[in-house]
């Protein structure tokens, strides 16, 4: 046996899962493997069937996270050529709300032929938006009963979370609803195939199931008002233990183990949400450092020492993140999809010809052109509602806007703008954070957004005030859930017996960005604006955004 010891966290995502094999000692990150889903995005029509799904659904084949443990994990040893017993532990962590019902006897409903040709017995992946009227009803009963939990979830519960799915299934297919043992999230689910146990996670039991640390779940006087059918609910179908993030699951069974080419009992950590655990492996394992986790969306993590109610928060939750605090969630809907979206519609094809003859990507000269820009210079202002809003206004139904464009606009300032937009909306979650008590005195980054766009980081930076520290990890989601893997196994294994100590050993950072003080002072002026038209088309004075999208509806082209 090598005196070196390995933790392995698996990250799953909407189109694949990717294990990483990580030296516990210093967290140097030894081997990855990627495993596309197979059956990837279900949005058509149901694998192996005629049967074609509506508008907004989104699904996926369980079996496909069982293919990635079977593949990606013995390639990861493979590649390395480490001794499996050298593996002392290992983590998940998983998109959310993903959910399934399950059977009694563990397995998916979907898995079951007597079930295959129901959607609704196959995992409802979190972009699944189908549950919109359930999601819509239950916010309006909550908030004439004046259930507490509202305020908790910045007022609204989405309709990608767990109860909404839920009772969609009981209203279209009630008959999977009563067969179902129970429902789980797709993270607690691949670890109780790993473990054989079954446990939930507090993170998304607290962020998607409305669950909280000393009320529980809401009363059976609520589910009945939702539908008589929901009364018994948690009681019938989400009873399973919940445990704080940090907490060892079990150990992998020795059939499992055989799959995936480890040594049966190796320490399996309870299920996470991708995004949360990145955020101890950007090193924040403490309050006032706020982690953004960058990519084609943005999502806001804080710790805190008390429970607060902030407005347009997904979220607070008591051990959600970190053990032994509080846990905030904000977010943003679209960041890096606006730039691309910009890159592909609107951006000239002289631009590109000039990016081809220097083989550089259409986003690296577009940067190039922007830098050059000084904050304000364009006259340009941007909101950045191109896929509504997460944070803090916790409307879908808002959209973009570019105002101050004229016939001598060019590409880079539009580009820069928008980067201008989203750091904006970041600084007004931040500022809303802020002002209802919760401290920020620092920015984290982690993600591709924050490895590969200089200017963007830095106007993060400028527009918000904060230093921003960037984490060296590309695979955060992945590393956190090693580190939570190696704090199962334990000190005693070659562990660690805190996600603290983990952190102080197994994380860094690579670049730190300063505020340029002349560039903070003009984003202070072109902040204000914004501020103006957040409020304006935002709040309710001007709805000429929604009322577009309804002409938009009920209008149809002529062919």
């Amino acid at each position: 046996m090598g005196s070196k010891k390995y933790s392995i966290g698996i990250d799953y995502g909407t189109q694949s899962g990717r294990a990483m094999l990580v030296e516990v000692a210093t967290g140097t990150e030894i081997a990855t493997a990627v495993v596309p889903y197979a059956d990837g995005v279900i949005d058509e029509q149901l694998p192996g069937t005629d049967i074609k799904l509506e508008y907004d659904w989104a699904l996926q084949n369980p079996e496909d996270y069982l293919e990635v443990l079977r593949q990606a994990v013995p390639q990861v040893l493979k590649d390395s050529q480490i001794n499996p017993e050298d593996v002392i532990g290992l983590g998940i962590d998983f998109t959310a709300c993903t959910m399934l019902p399950v059977a009694k006897d563990g397995r998916a409903l979907c898995q079951l032929p007597e079930y295959q040709n129901n959607p609704h017995a196959w995992v409802k992946l979190w972009k699944h938006h189908a549950a919109q009227d359930e999601a819509n009803s239950l916010n309006a009963i909550a908030a004439a009963r004046g259930e507490a939990f509202l305020a908790r979830y910045g007022g609204k519960i989405s309709s990608e979370w767990i109860i909404p799915k839920i009772w969609q299934i009981l209203n279209e297919a009630p008959e999977i609803y009563e067969v179902a043992d129970r429902f789980m999230e797709a993270t607690d689910w691949v670890t109780m195939q790993m473990t054989g146990i079954d446990v939930r996670n507090s993170c998304t039991a607290g962020y998607k199931a409305i669950w909280h640390k000393q009320d529980g779940y809401p009363g059976k006087d609520f589910f009945k008002a939702l539908d008589p059918r929901l009364e018994n609910l948690v009681a019938e179908k989400l009873n399973s233990p919940i445990v704080a993030i940090g907490s060892k699951a079990g150990g992998l069974t020795p059939d499992m183990a055989k799959q995936m080419g480890l040594k049966a009992g190796t320490a399996v950590a309870v299920g996470n949400v991708d995004a949360h655990a990145a955020v101890p492996a950007a090193g924040v394992v403490t309050p006032g450092k706020m982690v953004m986790s960058m990519g084609t969306s943005i999502c806001h993590l804080v710790l805190g020492e008390e429970e607060k109610t902030v407005d347009g928060m997904c979220g607070v939750v008591e051990d959600g993140i970190v053990g032994g605090y509080f846990g905030y969630e904000a977010g943003q809907s679209a960041v890096g999809d606006i730039f691309e979206w910009f890159v592909e519609n609107c951006v000239p094809e002289s631009y590109f010809d000039q990016a081809s003859a220097r083989n550089i990507s259409i986003h690296q000269l577009l940067e190039e052109k922007a830098a050059k820009l000084v904050p304000g210079e364009s006259g340009l202002l941007a909101l950045d509602w191109w896929n509504g809003n997460r944070s803090v206004l916790v409307d879908t139904d808002l959209t973009g806007m570019l105002l101050g464009a004229t016939l001598l606009t060019k590409a880079e300032e539009i580009y820069r703008a928008l980067i201008e937009a989203t750091a904006f909306g970041t600084n007004m979650i931040v500022e809303t954070f802020i002002n209802a008590g919760v401290k920020i005195d620092q920015l984290y980054a982690c993600g591709g957004l924050s490895q590969k766009n200089n200017l963007l980081m830095q106007i993060y930076a400028d527009a918000t005030g904060l230093e921003i520290r960037v984490a060296t990890s590309l695979q955060t989601p992945a590393l956190g859930a090693a580190m939570f893997g190696a704090v199962a196994a334990g000190k005693e294994l070659g562990g660690y017996d805190t996600i603290f100590d983990a952190a102080a050993k197994m994380t860094s950072i690579k670049q730190v960005y300063k505020p340029i003080p002349e560039n903070v002072a003009l984003y202070a002026k072109l902040y204000a604006e914004y501020k103006i038209l957040h409020d304006y088309f935002g709040r309710g004075a001007n709805d000429v955004m929604k009322r577009l999208k309804e002409i938009k509806k009920n209008t149809k082209s002529k062919e």
